[in-house]
């Protein structure tokens, strides 16, 4: 998404949806964008806040990628026109993060060869995804592989709120068996389940992280309430920016943890992303790889990477990210 001011400041959005969270595809997005378009021209982009309601009022709660994009555009070109790079806008607590990155589905002997090259990267803390096809038993076969390539890396297993109760704690068994501790149990259990949440974490003792539980302040409100988890991971994409704030503001005052991560997303969300964590500061998990996956970059700018270590400290207006072929970006608003 493209947002032009009228003295022809440019700011970028990107919309990536995961049905996952809220039943929200492509199709929706686009086309909940494009009925913005008829309304957003004319708008004050400072007053980003204000359209964000207006655009929920318009979708409802649905289209929280789109939403993201609208406000990341908006916000993009506004501090572009100020000269104020997005990490300072949000707060400028600082300009470094430290991400992970994530061994996907697959074989044993393929996800020790993917944590033998991240760690070939520089990079420290991998993330495994857990609760995919072949069970328990090749889960734990994986994490012993990971670990065995990988000997001291920090874990974040990650399920996807696709492990049954029993799963969960045959699982955890097994990570018990092989002598490993972890960093973080990131949502295994179903969203609803937020008893089954806290029974793991006191099963378990390790740490556990709503992801697809927390979309919304009162989202992280009924978690705390239930004590079912220690760590919120925000993603814009999720219900959008502003939301994203409120989000950080209930776990703050709930003494939750925070962790920043994201959808399948380019180096465009996920500087967004980065420049919202760094500058609000205090969050102490960043999952920001999707970029190192992808096939090709069409974009100038961002974040730099330098092993595990993400920096905004060159950024000196907005995110810093523009497309390459700037007439191909999908919606002008």
């Amino acid at each position: 998404v493209t947002a032009e001011l009228e003295d022809g400041s440019v700011g970028y959005g990107e919309a990536a949806p995961f049905p996952a969270y809220n039943g929200e595809t492509q199709e929706c997005a686009l086309a909940a964008l494009g009925r913005a378009a008829a309304w957003v021209p004319g708008r004050d982009a400072w007053e980003w806040r204000a359209v964000a309601r207006d655009f929920c009022e318009a979708e409802g709660t649905g289209c929280g990628s789109a939403l993201c994009a609208l406000e990341s555009a908006l916000l993009d070109a506004a501090c572009r026109q100020g000269g104020l790079p997005l990490w300072d806008f949000f707060g400028g607590s600082g300009t470094v993060l430290e991400t992970d990155m994530t061994v996907t589905t697959g074989s044993a002997d393929e996800a020790a060869a993917a944590a033998r090259s991240i760690r070939a990267r520089g990079i420290r803390v991998i993330k495994v995804k857990v609760g995919g096809p072949g069970g328990t038993g090749l889960d734990i076969k994986r994490i012993a592989s990971i670990a065995d390539a990988a000997p001291g890396s920090p874990l974040v297993l990650d399920g996807n709120a696709g492990l049954s109760r029993s799963a969960a704690s045959e699982l955890a068994k097994g990570i018990r068996f092989l002598g490993l501790d972890t960093v973080l149990l990131e949502q295994w259990l179903d969203k609803d389940d937020l008893e089954g949440m806290r029974a793991l974490g006191s099963e378990t003792g390790w740490p556990v992280a709503a992801d697809e539980a927390a979309v919304t302040a009162a989202d992280v409100l009924r978690i705390a309430e239930a004590r079912a988890a220690q760590i919120v991971n925000v993603k814009l994409m999720k219900a959008g920016v502003s939301q994203a704030l409120e989000v950080v503001a209930a776990a703050r005052e709930a003494r939750l943890g925070l962790m920043i991560g994201g959808n399948v997303e380019s180096i465009l969300a996920m500087t967004m992303s980065a420049c919202f964590a760094a500058g609000l500061g205090g969050f102490v998990h960043a999952d920001l790889d999707t970029p190192m996956f992808l096939a090709s970059n069409p974009f100038a700018g961002g974040f730099i990477l330098d092993g595990s270590r993400i920096s905004l400290g060159h950024i000196t207006a907005g995110h810093g990210v523009t497309p390459l072929n700037e007439g191909e970006t999908g919606l002008l608003l």
